[in-house]
């Protein structure tokens, strides 16, 4: 699905529900008595998902007019996300009899997404391994796989919200509901650490990559009716990247951008709705080449939020104590 695409089904759902946008924030005589979310800490949500992502690598070279793009063999996933208080942890495979999977046999593609909350600091953390990439050079008219080629990358970012009254939960967790709309200023801290295993036939050689960007970034979370959450942020960063191969190292600058959206419905303790972001991070490969690292994701979702056990929440209460999060 085409980030164009995404972008129009967004608008036009966002059209269609304006007729609903009085009853988002209620008739109150002050502001300071609007409750801008619902929480509900005793109780564990979780999910089944249908997720498309993937890291994707453009390669353009300074000293050709040609670009080299380095497309994992993709792959639809299903998984299950379970989520209480500060840790949301999610796990996916491919399943063989999904239509996109049937040529997949040797290729690899594993990732986890962990979304931790601790007061008003938000932690995720990322992962990817692939096997069996695709090199396609459109100005040759080449597309080839190579089935040994494999990616490691690992990391994530560090995130302080600013509006207490923005719950970033109610978008990636729903163990929190956005009442009225509400948005924050989120700067974050973005880091990963990639390796690349080039391998065919005799060839044998290992890309490394370390990034650090200062990311400020904005959400906003838009609530038309009581039932529907509609969220939108982004990011620009900057930062410095580190690559490393047998010949040369390099340093150089780094830029990071990122574009994300939600869509949620909720009534009761069922939820259901979908995600979409890309980031994007761009930086020098080498003196001779520039790299600009795709990850998109694209997530269909439906929870349900069901009561903890009371040992659970006891235990959960002391651990909140000890580390004064409220």
């Amino acid at each position: 699905m085409g980030l164009i695409r995404i972008i129009f089904l967004i608008l036009s759902m966002l059209l269609g529900l304006l007729s609903w946008s009085q009853d988002s924030i209620p008739k109150m005589a002050s502001l300071d008595t609007i409750i801008y979310k619902a929480q509900f800490p005793n109780k564990i949500t979780g999910r089944l998902f249908f997720v498309n992502t993937s890291n994707t690598v453009n390669i353009q070279s300074r000293t050709q007019d040609v670009d080299y793009n380095l497309i994992p063999n993709k792959q639809d996933r299903l998984g299950a996300t379970i989520a209480f208080r500060a840790i949301a942890l999610s796990f996916s495979y491919a399943p063989s009899f999904m239509t996109e999977n049937k040529d997949n046999e040797d290729s690899k593609l594993f990732n986890i997404h962990m979304t931790g909350f601790f007061g008003k600091w938000l932690q995720t953390f990322r992962l990817y391994e692939q096997k069996g990439f695709f090199i396609d050079v459109p100005e040759l008219d080449l597309n080839t796989y190579f089935p040994e080629i494999k990616s490691l990358k690992v990391g994530g970012s560090t995130s302080y919200i600013f509006n207490k009254n923005f719950s970033y939960r109610a978008i990636v967790s729903q163990d929190e509901k956005q009442l009225v709309s509400a948005g924050s200023f989120m700067p974050s801290i973005v880091y990963y650490y990639t390796k690349y295993d080039f391998i065919d036939g005799d060839i044998d050689e290992d890309l490394h990559s370390y990034d650090l960007a200062f990311a400020p970034s904005y959400s906003y979370n838009w609530v038309p009716s009581k039932n529907f959450l509609i969220s939108v942020g982004g990011s620009i960063g900057i930062g410095v990247n580190h690559s490393k191969a047998k010949s040369e190292s390099l340093t150089s600058l780094l830029t990071e951008i990122n574009f994300r959206s939600s869509i949620v419905y909720d009534k009761d303790n069922l939820y259901l709705g979908g995600h979409y972001s890309y980031l994007v991070l761009n930086h020098n490969a080498d003196r001779t080449s520039f790299i600009r690292d795709n990850i998109p994701f694209f997530e269909l979702f439906i929870g349900y939020r069901f009561k903890a056990p009371k040992k659970l929440v006891v235990k959960a209460n002391a651990i909140n104590e000890k580390l004064h999060i409220k």
